[in-house]
């Protein structure tokens, strides 16, 4: 279970479906309701979240910051009318890789959107961003990658591109761990894995966000979409 969490911990930031990876893992490790598990562990990176953007969401409780509580509230309501009946849908399906595919193509479109950037509203930008988050609850399609892709077609500096995108996971990923707490009572074990990607969560994002400071944002962007597109066609091969 700690590894599985330290890999929620490591991957939640990353481009890549953290979800499809733990789930993975949870399969190798025959680990009962791997996706269920994989899901719930996004509770640990969650509070890494709150922890590392403590001023931002203060300011948000505070309502000292109308705009992106406002744009927090869209991508909210957006993902998770479409999240839930897709978690339904998907709870007993085996993981693809077109969908890896599909996040590595998205990522390398990302570096057209911020050239060109579009002239979208924020209400209209926080739509199509819940929209996308919604859509990474099925595994293999990362929900980082997503959003990071969806908030690329407005006017946002890489930094706030990132930050907004961990953000915005909050009340998903808490309204998320609670229904599945309610429903699948083996989470109550999975408390280690919750430590360990709440460690591993903060300290990869200290480092990530730190990193992304100092490098092209894009070329990092575009290498983790080449990565994911390698993936899914050694995924296809195999």
């Amino acid at each position: 279970m700690i590894i599985l969490g330290i890999l929620q911990g490591i991957f939640e930031w990353l481009p890549v479906s953290s979800e499809g990876i733990v789930a993975l893992a949870g399969y190798l490790f025959n680990i009962d309701n791997p996706i269920d598990t994989a899901l719930f562990l996004h509770l640990g990176t969650l509070l890494a979240v709150l922890v590392y953007f403590r001023k931002d969401w203060l300011e948000i409780v505070t309502l000292k910051n109308k705009k992106l509580l406002r744009f927090l509230i869209i991508t909210t309501i957006v993902s998770l009318i479409v999240a839930y009946p897709l978690y339904k849908l998907i709870k007993n399906i085996a993981i693809g890789n077109t969908l890896l595919l599909i996040t590595g193509f998205a990522l390398l479109i990302t570096a057209y959107f911020q050239k060109r950037r579009l002239s979208i509203n924020s209400n209209n930008l926080a739509f199509i961003t819940g929209l996308l988050q919604g859509l990474a609850v099925i595994p293999g399609l990362s929900r980082s990658g997503s959003t990071v892709f969806g908030l690329s077609m407005g006017k946002i500096s890489p930094l706030e591109i990132l930050k907004t995108s961990y953000i915005i996971s909050g009340p998903v990923v808490l309204a998320s761990s609670i229904y599945i707490a309610l429903n699948e009572p083996i989470i109550i074990n999975t408390w280690p894995a919750l430590i360990s990607s709440f460690i591993t969560g903060l300290i990869s994002l200290y480092i990530l966000l730190n990193i992304a400071k100092r490098i092209n944002f894009f070329k990092f962007i575009l290498a983790f979409g080449l990565i994911c597109i390698l993936g899914g066609i050694i995924g296809f091969l195999l």
